[in-house]
């Protein structure tokens, strides 16, 4: 991250590390806390919210959901979840509104043609922030993305680019990018979350 922000000429106060503790126990997160991490991203709410009660007395870690929510899970999430950067319809943003509890978001964009891909696209991304905006409950900080999987980091770029591009047009600060495999590209490109796993855990077991 600092030879990212060097070359890029970032401060590194600017860059933030969400670590990706999914599939990982309730004590991967504690140790990671112990180290000094506090900002930790779940794919899935019905597997967080077995960890949940375990790390009740973390009182300043800070959780995001950074997998797909589902419309039925949203009242869930908004218990369990400090931020969602999985956001991407206006129904969805209407449902975690409806939790009354506030809540930070970010807008997944679907930058690729891949079917396994979730997000909005980025024509419908005027309408969704308007109807984010609109939730008195969500305060919108950001966009996030997942580009096509590659083992050359170089492949990523062109999706980290057109997503800083979509968050100037819309005067949103906050882009969460990159993971361990491509995570230097994503910050030289302009991310300002990286959501790093491998990197941190090592290799996790199939659910």
């Amino acid at each position: 991250m600092s030879r990212a922000c060097d070359r890029a000429h970032r401060d590194p106060a600017g860059v933030h590390l969400l670590a990706v503790t999914k599939v990982f126990p309730a004590e991967t997160v504690r140790e990671a806390y112990a180290l000094g991490l506090r900002e930790f991203g779940e794919n899935y709410v019905q597997e967080f919210e077995g960890k949940a009660p375990l790390l009740a007395d973390l009182s300043d870690a800070r959780y995001h959901l950074i997998g797909h929510l589902q419309s039925n899970k949203t009242k869930k999430a908004a218990e369990l979840f400090h931020t969602i950067q999985t956001v991407d319809s206006a129904k969805l943003a209407r449902r975690l509104d409806e939790s009354a509890r506030p809540l930070d978001v970010m807008l997944e964009v679907k930058l690729s043609q891949e079917d396994a891909k979730t997000g909005a696209a980025p024509e419908e991304l005027t309408d969704l922030i308007a109807a984010v905006r609109a939730c008195p409950n969500l305060r919108l900080t950001g966009l996030m993305t997942m580009p096509p999987w590659s083992e050359d980091p170089e492949a990523s770029r062109p999706y980290f680019r057109r997503l800083r591009e979509l968050a100037g047009e819309h005067g949103l600060a906050e882009l969460s990018m990159g993971m361990s495999h491509d995570i230097e590209t994503a910050i030289e490109e302009g991310a300002t979350w990286v959501r790093v796993g491998t990197a941190l855990f090592g290799k996790r077991k199939k659910l």
